[in-house]
């Protein structure tokens, strides 16, 4: 299944299916691409490389192919692993028509985007998400960064990757917990505009869980079908697009307190979007059985709804203050009004803090 991001000039094919690695050496063929440099990680790249390489050689074989290999996990999302990706672009000599492939999840991802769009001041990357967070919602849309002490994706740019290869096959070699984690985003797609597919979600949450071939296809196609559609009208978050942080607010803030270490990303956003629920809630838009409905489909996932060790209310909010999304000493929220309706708000900080007490964080 081909689907595509239409940005004008910048426009590119997000092509979705079983086998879609295969298509790698094809996709840099059509950028005629002088060298390529892969970024992948220590978990990634023995399942991966290898079939990556092939294909580029396969297509191309007169053109040099490296790779690059990251360790593993959201903590190394920062400048010095960023020098290392550029580092190796330098001595592998890549030049303004040279490409990088991102072949990883969502941080491999941010990480190469980013710093393919600071070599030589932008050249052409691939997206290779082999996470099921990162085939939903971090490859597409062109949003690059690393993480800071101080607050995640604080530094980063908008770089359009030119092609998304989306191979669902790859999802099989995944642990259950990251399974769960994308999922995560995916329930976000639903609860910030779609409500048929919320009870798509709740009808079909074991089979996508297993993997099922048809479900996942499905909704992966569905995500970035949305996805697209609202980069295609808010390309660099000036409005819409904003939505998309539903349950990232919250979610940042647990990441940035426990160290990016302790909390997977999606793991985050599923406790964020039920206290985005709870917060709602508080405002006067949902009544309790839709925050339980929320909760009940975060649990079914595998994800946890709740996390009392570790997180301080003043310290979130301090963090909340600190997130890119504050603007003006104003902390802004995704609220929902209803299952599938969500509007960006200002809320009081009296608030936010009781639905932190309510949830342990004193």
């Amino acid at each position: 299944m081909r689907l595509e991001v239409e940005l004008g000039v910048r426009s590119y094919p997000i092509d979705i299916g079983s086998g879609t690695l295969a298509m790698l050496g094809e996709r840099a063929a059509e950028l005629r691409a002088t060298r390529v440099l892969i970024v992948t990680n220590t978990t990634v790249g023995p399942l991966y490389l290898d079939r990556a390489v092939e294909s580029l050689r396969k297509a191309m074989p007169n053109v040099p192919v490296e790779a690059v290999v990251l360790p593993d996990g959201e903590c190394y999302k920062d400048l010095q692993h960023i020098q290392m990706i550029l580092e190796a672009a330098g001595r592998v000599g890549l030049d303004r028509k040279s490409i990088m492939v991102a072949l990883g999840g969502g941080v491999v991802g941010d990480m190469t985007g980013f710093a393919a769009g600071m070599w030589m001041r932008g050249i052409d990357f691939i997206q290779v998400p082999t996470t099921l967070l990162a085939q939903v919602d971090s490859s597409v849309g062109g949003k690059t960064g690393v993480n800071l002490p101080t607050g995640k994706n604080l530094i980063g740019l908008f770089h359009q990757p030119r092609a998304v290869l989306i191979d669902t096959d790859v999802l099989r070699t995944l642990p259950a917990r990251e399974v769960s984690a994308g999922i995560a985003e995916i329930i976000k797609y639903g609860f910030l505009g779609d409500a048929a597919f919320v009870a798509e979600l709740e009808r079909d949450m074991q089979e996508l869980r297993a993997l099922d071939t048809h479900v996942v296809s499905r909704v992966v196609a569905h995500c970035c079908r949305m996805k697209a559609q609202i980069v295609r009208e808010d390309e660099q978050e000036n409005g819409v697009r904003a939505k998309l942080n539903l349950g990232h607010t919250f979610g940042h803030a647990i990441e940035k307190l426990t160290g990016f270490s302790t909390w997977l990303h999606g793991e985050a956003v599923g406790v964020g979007l039920v206290m985005a629920a709870m917060l709602s809630a508080e405002l006067g838009h949902l009544n309790v059985t839709d925050v339980e409905r929320v909760r009940r489909l975060v649990a079914a996932s595998g994800l946890p709804t709740d996390i009392c060790e570790g997180i301080a209310a003043d310290d979130a909010w301090r963090a909340m203050l600190g997130d890119k999304k504050s603007v003006g000493g104003v902390v802004r929220f995704v609220v929902m009004h209803a299952v599938g309706n969500t509007a960006i708000e200002s809320v009081p900080e009296d608030l936010v803090r009781r639905v932190m007490n309510a949830y342990g964080w004193h």
